[in-house]
């Protein structure tokens, strides 16, 4: 049975877990050790059956806990070149280092996975498809601008988690210094409600029956506001939400299961 599953999600922190049944990883570790392993027993499983932990990249709300887990129970990372030389994940042991590379495929267990290039403000960021049980699942955040590479990659999974980071009024009218402003809102920031509800329907538009929106921004989002956004431009374009597709907001501190 497929387990994909958001254990955290937004500017304070993200981790997801992804499984076949066999085989369990986890996708980034922006949280203590502790934290984690409450998530897990949360949904019924253990730190110690992760079988490997995938990062995207180095910022702290992906890495927090990761040299901690890895130590703690053994388990490999694999990143690309970049986010293993950035990361701040303290000692990991050289036999877990696994260096990933952008659109080069390879397999844990009997789970497909791509990675493929995000345009963000780090070094060698990925997000990354999965492939089993002859379906296709991907995690695409933190995403400064939306692509054709982008959407070549998700197009016809299945499930989606997607970055809906901020409202860009909230975001331009409010507390935030002009500069943090700019680089959000830039190529290499975080992807809007609107974008982010554009890409949903084209996701739809080629096969993708679940989203669920993520990494929202404490600051310059709300649930509700992300939701509404994709919500409306979807049902204006023709789309039946709960019949055509899922669609839900990743909480920020518990994890979520996508709808069925």
């Amino acid at each position: 049975m497929i387990k994909f599953i958001s254990l955290i999600s937004g500017s304070s922190g993200n981790a997801a877990f992804i499984s076949d049944g066999k085989t369990n990883l986890l996708i980034d570790c922006g949280m203590s050790g502790t934290k984690l392993k409450d998530a897990l027993h949360s949904i019924d499983e253990l730190p110690e059956n992760i079988d490997a932990l995938l990062i995207t990249h180095e910022h702290i709300d992906h890495t927090k806990g990761a040299g901690v887990i890895s130590r703690r129970y053994n388990i490999p990372v694999y990143a690309t070149k970049g986010t293993h030389l950035h990361m701040d994940a303290g000692k990991i042991a050289d036999e877990n280092i696994h260096i990933i590379k952008d659109s080069v495929p390879f397999e844990i267990g009997n789970i497909g996975i791509m990675p493929f290039s995000i345009p963000h403000d780090a070094s060698e960021p990925v997000g990354f498809t999965f492939s089993m049980n002859g379906e296709r699942h991907a995690l695409a955040t933190d995403i400064g601008r939306m692509n054709d590479n982008i959407l070549d990659s998700i197009k016809g999974c299945k499930h989606v988690l997607l970055e809906s980071n901020h409202d860009v009024e909230m975001l331009r009218c409010g507390s935030y210094p002009f500069p943090l402003k700019q680089r959000i809102l830039g190529d290499f920031g975080h992807l809007s409600n609107d974008v982010a509800a554009q890409t949903a329907l084209t996701l739809i538009q080629n096969g993708t029956e679940h989203i669920m929106l993520g990494h929202l921004s404490q600051e310059n989002n709300r649930p509700e506001i992300a939701m509404l956004e994709s919500y409306n431009l979807l049902t204006r374009s023709g789309v039946n939400i709960g019949n055509d597709v899922t669609l839900q907001v990743a909480d920020r501190y518990k994890p979520t299961l996508f709808k069925r």
